[in-house]
């Protein structure tokens, strides 16, 4: 798991999660963009939540510097991998983690409302990864986290918005997985659970951000990170870790039914049940496998 010497950009990382993964790179020996518009957890405001953390880390021994742009502008997104190869002359691992919500049910939701949060998660991490993924690619060495959620994996009420963005992930994880798979660049996703500033503004939430529960600290999050970042890397997969808690999500697809030239609603109708049963399913698409 070592990230002694590497260069990372954690976006994001004024507080929370983000926060959390910094300082344990930094911990670890790497050097640290730490990036935060230091806005709400709506994306209003503006803070400097990122000096903070630089501080931090450079009154425990490590290095670090700041960037307060948006992730989900172009030139923003340009600008933190810009400073990482200014200050540390590369980037060797990039921690998408910066988001906002924005979370009503769908029948309530604007458009506004789902653009904005499709901006920041999705666009922002496509944005940041597609401007520093030529400089891993070109020296053979990249570690990529996208900080994807349940929400998105299995769902959850009032964050289609927030869900969509985080399911986008995975897909766009499974093909960067492949493409820089040649150039020792790999690809995963992290699926986080904590009490963060983020989990107590959903509706309902009982979390209080200032006075998280132990058991529930982002900081019991941070471990996978370091893994995903290292040296030994996966590629394309997902590690969901909460409460010091840590599994793994994946897709899996069954067999099916191979009706050929002789598919019709009719034979489609009599295999139907064949078709949903899971019961003997597997990693993997069958689609692929069908054309490989």
């Amino acid at each position: 798991m070592s990230v002694e010497g590497r260069v990372a950009i954690v976006t994001g990382a004024g507080g929370g999660l983000g926060r959390c993964h910094a300082l344990l790179l930094a911990q670890h020996g790497a050097s640290v963009v730490v990036n935060d518009l230091g806005g709400s957890v709506h994306g209003g405001g503006r803070s400097d939540a990122a000096d903070v953390v630089v501080a931090e880390i450079r009154d425990n021994g490590g290095e670090a510097v700041a960037n307060k742009a948006s992730v989900a502008d172009r030139d923003g997104a340009r600008s933190i991998v810009e400073d990482a190869v200014r200050a540390y002359g590369t980037v060797d691992i990039v921690v998408n983690n910066a988001g906002i919500l924005r979370d009503k049910s769908f029948k309530k939701m604007t458009l506004d409302e789902w653009d904005l949060v499709i901006d920041v998660h999705l666009n922002g991490t496509a944005y940041v990864t597609w401007h520093a993924w030529p400089i891993m690619y070109d020296k053979n060495y990249g570690r990529v986290i996208f900080t994807s959620s349940v929400s998105g994996i299995f769902g959850s009420f009032g964050q289609s918005n927030y869900g969509a963005a985080k399911m986008g992930m995975v897909g766009l994880m499974n093909n960067l997985a492949r493409e820089g798979a040649s150039h020792n660049v790999r690809t995963n996703c992290l699926s986080p659970g904590a009490a963060t500033r983020m989990t107590a503004a959903v509706p309902g939430s009982k979390i209080d951000p200032d006075n998280p529960d132990p058991s529930n600290h982002p900081g019991l999050v941070s471990p996978a990170v370091i893994h995903l970042a290292g040296e030994d890397a996966p590629n394309g997969r997902i590690i969901q870790a909460m409460r010091g808690r840590f599994s793994s999500n994946m897709v899996f697809s069954n067999a099916g039914v191979d009706l050929g030239t002789q598919a019709s609603v009719e034979t489609l109708e009599a295999d139907i049940e064949a078709v949903l049963d899971m019961s003997e399913a597997g990693p993997g698409s069958s689609f692929q496998s069908a054309n490989a």
